[in-house]
């Protein structure tokens, strides 16, 4: 992207804007706590795909041990993600926690 093409929105592009709506076929954005639980379905998909993977290859069915380590890396990272994203969550909740009213 070349510096020419950065559009820097002023004050008059702004405030002469229409406000968008969503039309019928947008979607509305989702509540957190369903973007949450979508998370952890997948990471538990993730294991779940992993696990599958490791048995395959333990019993013979699969001689394919690069996929197997693929999948394996792949669910370790997403659980060592999804438990940073809780540990943060934790973080805001105890600091909102602390906060006096």
């Amino acid at each position: 992207m070349k510096i020419d093409q950065i559009i820097i929105p002023t004050t008059s592009n702004v405030i002469n804007k229409p406000k968008l709506s969503l039309s019928e076929d947008e979607e509305k954005p989702k509540p957190f706590s369903k973007v949450l639980i979508e998370s952890i379905e997948k990471v538990n998909e993730l294991q779940k795909q992993a696990d599958k993977a490791i048995d395959e290859l333990a019993i013979g069915d699969s001689k394919d041990i690069v996929q197997t380590m693929i999948k394996m890396e792949k669910a370790d990272i997403s659980f060592r993600l999804m438990m940073q994203i809780r540990n943060k969550i934790l973080q805001a909740y105890e600091e909102v926690m602390r906060m006096q009213v």
